[in-house]
């Protein structure tokens, strides 16, 4: 397949007739079934957009769900949905208080929410030469939510007496959706992970540590839950990883470079290709990327979803070829650093500067590689 150079991480800005929609099915104006058209309104025209603005790998932009991992979570048998006391602590705000906690053994579900959201998906790309992608938050994420507290811990000592069979049972309700997803028509899935955007930040490390945590065993503990989830499964399923430091309301949790994870992250996760954040400071320099084994892809994030200002071409074009002398020109590939949505608030910028994004990506990478 010939290689794009170019690409997004998934997520779109929530349509104002989506959000009016969602706050009516909330406030019991207007039941599923009504909720639902409207999504699938919404979603064929963002599709369409899509298609129109040179994309060949198309998401539903998310609209079905309310986070980017949580609406997934919450799909799986023995999780429920709880309301813990605080959200996510980020730079600059604190997100809405939700998470998933474990409520009995946990396993993948017929009718799991995100298989049957790229079914509708895939119905609007039959026929085209465009791909349609289901992106999924990682196994580790999943982890990561489920021990996150007190509370949530203490949940897990009720289910299970073994760590060991924690993680084998999420692995499992994975490689499950994984392949249900696949049996659905997908070709290209993609695992979203904040936990290896997390391990980098040292300011985070510490308040671990103190915690009891130790940085390279919950490193193992990821790249086991990950690719565990990733065994033996068809040759023709492209599985990337997007990895993020946090993207919310145009704020981020996390700082750090890769260097801490390339080991194990860029060296061992069984996965095609990295979807890496580098807009800012935040994400280091591209030397780690001298980690990922030659002939993987990597989509650097070089262009911002959180301000709504355009970055220069030739700062990019520049950047491009920095990262080039760690990973080859031909393996390389240029998209946003996150999603402009992965919660239904969405970052600061307007839909119509959310395209021109999109464009700039376009056409800056058909200048680099033709």
């Amino acid at each position: 397949m010939t290689k794009l150079h170019y690409d997004i991480v998934g997520s779109f800005l929530r349509p104002a007739a989506l959000k009016t929609a969602r706050e009516q099915f909330e406030h019991g104006q207007i039941d599923h079934d009504q909720l639902k058209q409207v999504e699938d309104q919404e979603i064929k025209k963002l599709v369409q957009k899509e298609i129109q603005v040179g994309l060949k790998v198309v998401s539903d932009g998310e609209f079905r769900r309310s986070y980017w991992h949580l609406d997934t979570f919450w799909g799986f048998g023995g999780v429920k949905h709880t309301v813990p006391k605080n959200g996510y602590f980020f730079h600059d705000e604190e997100t809405r208080a939700d998470s998933a906690q474990v409520a009995g053994k946990i396993s993948f579900q017929p009718g799991h929410p995100d298989v049957e959201a790229f079914k509708f998906l895939k119905t609007l790309t039959d026929g085209t030469d465009v791909t349609p992608r289901q992106s999924i938050p990682a196994p580790a994420q999943f982890y990561a939510e489920l021990v996150r507290g007190e509370e949530n811990i203490a949940a897990i000592k009720q289910y299970y007496d073994q760590e060991a069979d924690l993680l084998a049972d999420i692995s499992k309700a994975y490689r499950d959706l994984i392949l249900a997803l696949y049996d659905a028509g997908a070709r290209d899935i993609k695992l979203d992970d904040c936990t290896w955007g997390m391990v980098v930040d040292d300011e985070f490390w510490a308040t671990m540590a103190s915690a009891g945590f130790d940085r390279d065993a919950l490193q193992d503990t990821y790249l086991k839950v990950n690719n565990d989830a990733l065994v033996d499964l068809p040759a023709d399923l492209r599985i990337s990883t997007h990895i993020c430091r946090g993207n919310y309301h145009s704020t981020w949790a996390a700082q750090g470079g890769y260097a801490p994870v390339a080991s194990h992250l860029f060296a061992k996760e069984k996965v095609e290709a990295f979807y890496l954040e580098f807009d800012d400071d935040r994400s280091g320099d591209f030397a780690p990327l001298a980690g990922v084994p030659a002939g993987k892809e990597v989509v650097v994030g070089l262009v911002t979803s959180k301000k709504p200002e355009l970055e220069d071409p030739a700062t990019l074009k520049a950047r491009v070829q920095e990262a080039s002398q760690y990973v080859a020109l031909e393996d390389l590939a240029l998209s946003t650093q996150c999603g402009f949505a992965s919660t239904e608030e969405g970052n600061k910028l307007t839909e119509d500067q959310q395209w021109a994004k999109i464009k700039l990506v376009i056409d800056t990478a058909k200048e680099i590689w033709g």
